[in-house]
């Protein structure tokens, strides 16, 4: 074992001891839409078949009932089917595990264990490709420590391991997705290995059977054909023959849903929307309370679910916590503004680098927004197909925040925080001590940084990541088990 593989290691074991904790403890079903992506593996292993989405697979009143009674053993689950539109291939590689386990739902959720984990391998390999080729290695062993940072904030964010330890196609989409995009860059850098192209257009084929959300890859493969070189009708022939592979992979499905569904509704979205009777929609809620509360909730609650709101949306963390976390991102955007600043104009590959990167996040961004122009969706989750770019800006930023040329600004901007807060107190009569107190405790991690002499802020983006890690530990037992 190489010294540079260590790091590595210790990640991926902390996050397989994590991700059997939350699979172990978790209460059955207490993670959202797991019950219905259970019940799709249960039709496939019990029918050999795939299930059709009909009405009544979706029982809001009956929903309430189960997440407010914490899943009582008296209401089955067996009704709660509204993921049976979900593309197959997930679930088709769950069902021999759910035949041979006899529907063991630790057994489920330790296979999407095990595909974070490869999921994670790919992500510090990506990470590791892209930083490589942008060249900004500023300090030593760049390339490397922005890899396992990354890695780290995919692996200890508490929300996104409660989604890795649960039934759901989440972890395999992101394996996939991950797989994708490295294969891109992998091409991008390098485009004399022939067989790449193909393995992209097969991968791309699977991502078409797995998961709607990752479709994103379809948009994002043009993306990179474009930045690529100028298109000629070469490359464009090139082009059209991945999406013909990828397209003959899934066409099965999507003619089967065309058969079944009718109106060429090959995803099942059609029928999707005309079962979901009774989710709370957009233009209500905004008539309830008004475009600008809607817009605050809206922003607090995603925040929140992103990083850590448990079981059905029912249990969010501590407000300290929270708190804690608006700092530590305000730090990070702080530094990645500072990095673009110093760092403009761009060199060719750091450009091209951050637009894959940046892609993938608007791409991500405009996901969200579609679906909260119908339903009501204020769940962060929905920007863990982003996560490896929101990791990579997070630790850019975090490494340029922590510089020594920045910690006195910082310091004394967390200082005019803090008066603000006092104000605050004042005017509501009301000491917030616990704000005012991690605020006060990041400005001193600031002066501490500004008076040490050493150059490089890695020991200070380690601390963060252990912090995160034993979040994540605690949170089983602060919050979930406790509430659920």
């Amino acid at each position: 074992m190489s010294h540079k593989n260590l790091p590595l290691i210790i990640i991926l074991s902390l996050y397989m001891i994590l991700g059997l904790l939350y699979a172990r403890f978790t209460p059955a079903w207490q993670t959202p839409d797991e019950p219905a992506h259970y019940n799709f593996i249960r039709h496939v292993a019990n029918n050999y078949a795939l299930p059709v989405l009909e009405q009544g697979c979706y029982n809001q009143a009956y929903l309430t009932e189960l997440t407010t009674q914490k899943f009582p053993s008296h209401l089955p689950i067996d009704s709660i089917c509204y993921e049976h539109y979900q593309p197959p291939l997930y679930y088709l590689l769950a069902t021999p595990l759910f035949i041979l386990t006899k529907g063991n739902l630790l057994a489920l959720r330790l296979l999407s264990v095990c595909f974070g984990g490869m999921m994670l391998v790919m992500v510090y390999k990506t990470i590791y490709l892209l930083e490589q080729k942008r060249s900004l290695a500023k300090f030593t062993n760049f390339a490397n420590f922005m890899a396992l940072a990354t890695t780290a904030f995919v692996a200890f964010v508490p929300m996104h391991l409660t989604m890795l330890s649960a039934v759901n196609n989440d972890s395999f989409a992101s394996l996939l997705f991950i797989t994708f995009i490295y294969l891109l860059l992998r091409w991008f850098v390098d485009d004399s290995n022939s067989a790449i192209p193909l393995i992209i257009g097969i991968v791309l084929g699977l991502i078409l059977l797995t998961k709607v959300t990752i479709y994103i890859s379809v948009v994002l493969l043009a993306c990179v054909f474009i930045l690529k070189r100028r298109l000629n009708l070469i490359r464009l022939s090139l082009l059209f023959k991945l999406y013909v592979v990828a397209l003959l992979i899934a066409l099965p499905f999507y003619l089967r849903n065309a058969t079944i569904y009718g109106n060429l509704d090959i995803l099942g979205l059609q029928r999707h929307d005309e079962v979901v009777i009774g989710q709370l929609r957009t233009i209500t809620k905004i008539e309830d309370m008004g475009f600008v509360p809607y817009i605050v909730e809206l922003t607090r609650t995603t925040f929140h679910s992103f990083w850590g709101q448990f079981g059905w949306m029912a249990v969010p963390m501590d407000y300290r916590v929270y708190f804690a976390l608006i700092i530590l991102n305000a730090i990070a955007i702080y530094g990645l503004v500072q990095w673009l600043r110093n760092s403009l104009p761009l060199v060719k590959k750091q450009r091209q680098v951050m637009t894959i990167m940046g892609s993938i996040f608007i791409l991500v961004m405009g996901i969200f927004i579609g679906l909260n122009m119908s339903f009501v969706q204020f769940q962060g989750r929905y920007f863990f197909t982003a996560l490896m770019p929101i990791g990579l800006f997070f630790n850019t930023g975090l490494l340029e925040a922590f510089r020594r040329e920045h910690a006195r600004q910082i310091a004394f901007l967390i200082l005019i925080g803090m008066g603000w807060l006092g104000i605050t107190s004042y005017q509501t009569q009301i000491l917030n001590k616990w704000g005012l107190a991690i605020s006060g405790g990041a400005m001193l991690t600031f002066l501490i940084r500004y008076w040490l002499p050493i150059e490089s802020p890695h020991g200070f983006v380690i601390s963060i990541y252990v912090a995160l890690a034993g979040l994540s530990g605690v949170c089983m037992w602060w919050f979930i088990l406790p509430n659920l």
